[in-house]
């Protein structure tokens, strides 16, 4: 069983930046590789990117590479999303997701998800 609860959402303006924090109250958050995905009303949930169990390995979409940054507290239990150079485009709902088995880059590789966390970029 994990908990995970997404925050830092908010509205912002084209070019600026945001972080995500993704906090977890599970025992064994370091046995997972961590998500993030977002959806857009009347779209299918989109991955964003993901981290490994050791924060070794990391996957971007090609829609973010080069402005987002995933990064991991072990210690803290806690999933982080540098978000730079924010666009109208990546407005949508922010998930945070885990995945026991690796670095999944699709949704049905992840068992447990937050809320979301709503990131909204102002043209």
């Amino acid at each position: 069983q994990v908990q995970l609860v997404e925050s830092g959402g908010g509205l912002v303006q084209t070019g600026n930046s945001l972080r995500l924090s993704c906090a977890s109250s599970g025992r064994s958050f370091s046995i997972y590789g961590m998500g993030w995905f977002r959806q857009a009303p009347g779209k299918d949930r989109e991955f964003v990117a993901v981290i490994s169990r050791d924060g070794g390995t990391t996957y971007y979409a090609d829609s973010v590479k080069g402005r987002f940054t995933i990064s991991r507290d072990n210690g803290k239990n806690t999933v982080y999303l540098q978000m730079n150079s924010l666009k109208p485009e990546d407005t949508a709902l922010y998930y945070c997701a885990a995945d026991r088995f690796g670095v999944g880059r699709y949704e049905g590789a992840y068992e447990y998800w937050g809320q979301g966390t709503q990131v909204t970029v102002s043209s």
